[in-house]
């Protein structure tokens, strides 16, 4: 398909810069079969569903991905600044960086500075492979856990460009970019669905004889990246890795034998569930990488409701949410939500998908 068919434009006034508080009074958007809309709030959910339903949520947890610093052992010194996007193995991380132009291979960058405590004061990296657009391999002086505590003292929860240019990063945004169900660290981006998530909240589902379960998908950077090719057919995905659990698996098909949906909280749920589902439906144990790339057309095989964000122009997710409820049931939900006063993106309102009759 043409890319340009999942092109909308976007007010900048429309992108949230802070969460809601509480997070469950977010609006909440209902698209339900057939393209019919209603205006609700996050905390309304449990009304939306029934009992035996199951929601499943991305328990990853963001890491310090972002790290600060300069290049080493040149006549210059110029400042480098680094996003890890995917660990490669004990010492080694695929990163994005700019400037780019200021790296080649066997440079040395060397991030934090000597007043701040962490191990010797700083973090050194050599860079061993540089790729396409400001995406290179960084060699890490550290390994293992040790370096993974350097990371955590010397970086801070990478942002998304569209917050992070319109305001800079505070300390209310280590708490604020986090799920309440964050677990198991290695993500580089929140799976932003699951911030609406309060304890009051979960409460309400329980009481309302819904279920709930995680799963890891530990997000990638690349998720969120605009599509810049013409067909979709030409993208490639960045993959992620992610893993279900046999308790969960089997927990979510005997409910859906008895009549329980599967609600995915977010699109990271959503294409692990569908990475990890037989032809029948069925889910499997998982664990290993998924590059699943889901656009009109694909047909849904374990998930029958979703809950989301808003997305960007162009955007891989924007396509998924296409794929699940109808490209033109979401493109007049997309404008109902811009005329409404939705706020969008990764600290914005949620949408409630209910999957497209086949």
């Amino acid at each position: 398909m043409r890319t340009d068919l999942f092109d909308f434009e976007l007010p900048p006034a429309c992108i949230a810069l802070r969460p809601a508080s509480p997070r469950d009074s977010a609006r909440m958007l209902v698209v339900q079969p057939g393209g019919a809309l209603q205006d609700r709030s996050v905390a309304e959910l449990p009304q939306w569903l029934q009992p035996g339903d199951q929601l499943v949520v991305n328990d990853t947890k963001v890491i310090s991905a972002q790290l600060k610093g300069r290049r080493i052992g040149r006549e210059t010194e110029p400042k480098i600044e680094a996003t890890l996007i995917k660990r490669l193995d004990g010492s080694r991380w695929r990163a994005l960086v700019k400037p780019a132009k200021k790296l080649a291979p066997g440079d040395v960058v060397r991030f934090g500075n000597e007043g701040k405590v962490c191990l010797l004061g700083h973090l050194d990296a050599e860079v061993e492979a540089k790729g396409e657009e400001g995406e290179i391999t960084l060699s890490f002086s550290f390994h293992g856990p040790t370096l993974d505590q350097a990371i955590a003292d010397l970086g801070t929860p990478p942002l998304p460009p569209y917050i992070a240019s319109k305001r800079t990063p505070d300390d209310r945004d280590a708490a604020d970019y986090q799920t309440m169900f964050a677990a198991n660290e290695g993500a580089v981006a929140a799976p932003t669905a699951g911030l609406h998530f309060t304890p009051a909240l979960e409460a309400a589902l329980r009481y309302r004889g819904v279920g709930l379960h995680r799963l890891t998908l530990h997000v990638g950077a690349g998720t969120f990246l605009p599509v810049k090719v013409e067909e979709t057919s030409e993208h490639r995905m960045h993959a992620e890795w992610g893993s279900i659990s046999a308790e969960t698996a089997a927990a979510l098909n005997t409910a859906r034998a008895k009549g329980g949906r599967i609600v995915a909280v977010g699109t990271t749920s959503l294409r692990l569930l569908e990475s990890a589902a037989a032809e029948d439906g069925t889910i499997q144990l998982f664990g290993a990488e998924t590059a699943i790339f889901i656009t009109p057309g694909y047909r849904f095989r374990a998930v029958d409701i979703l809950l989301t964000n808003f997305h960007l122009p162009r955007s891989t997710l924007f396509m998924l949410v296409s794929a699940f409820s109808g490209l033109e049931t979401m493109k007049q939900a997309y404008a109902h939500a811009i005329a409404s006063g939705y706020r969008f993106y990764s600290y914005g309102d949620a949408c409630l998908l209910f999957r497209a009759r086949e």
